[in-house]
């Protein structure tokens, strides 16, 4: 994700719009798939609500967001650092603090990649892998698009989106090695008065 004006002048409300979301059902495809107590790496954590579930169901979060406004929050809400980062420039895990070496076992990006230009989702998600532990899942949402309509798109509050389809999900994800698994499913948004349609994602490491 990237740092998005809209965010950073509305953090506050985005963060109160968002914190109370009900989440349960993504969860239950999300962590029986992670060890008890694994790393997950929230990407784009937004107001902190994935995040601080996870923590509270005892699994070791690293979060960041690319509004230093909205780490702030997260921060605020999850009591967890949460460091202010652009995954189009993430060096490895030393950008968000963390020893060279880490990996994790799940990376969780809801929402988040979305916002990418497609040209650099390829690049974002091979980013990330380099993340992820052997055998682990990597789960992302992106709102549900048309393959007979553009990809790319800008709302009426100014941000940029990418829409996804399950073809273009598999062209960004073509050069990612060690894929043992990909599934997607549609969910329509659980925020009140919404109806948007969500293309959500699981896609599994191989192990070694």
């Amino acid at each position: 994700m990237i740092d998005i004006p809209h965010y950073r002048h509305h953090a506050q409300a985005y963060a109160t719009a968002t914190r109370s979301v009900d989440m349960t059902p993504l969860y239950a495809r999300f962590l029986p798939l992670l060890p008890a107590g694994g790393r997950v790496l929230d990407v784009g954590c937004g107001s902190g609500r994935d995040a601080r579930a996870f923590a509270q169901r005892g699994y070791q979060v690293t979060a960041f967001d690319a509004s230093p406004e909205l780490a702030q929050l997260a921060a605020q809400h999850t009591g967890l650092p949460v460091a202010t980062a652009n995954v189009l420039q993430l060096q490895g895990p030393g950008s968000l603090g963390l020893p060279p070496d880490a990996r994790f076992e799940g990376l969780w990006a809801c929402a988040s990649l979305l916002h990418l230009p497609e040209a650099d989702q390829p690049r974002a998600w091979q980013t990330l892998w380099a993340l992820l532990a052997p055998g682990g899942v990597a789960y992302a949402s992106y709102k549900l698009g048309d393959d007979a309509q553009p990809s790319q798109r800008v709302d009426n509050l100014g941000r940029p989106f990418t829409d996804a389809t399950e073809a273009r999900v598999a062209a960004w994800l073509s050069a990612l090695p060690d894929v043992a698994h990909i599934s997607t499913w549609v969910t329509t948004d659980q925020r009140p008065g919404e109806g948007q349609a969500w293309l959500n994602m699981l896609v599994q490491r191989r192990h070694p």
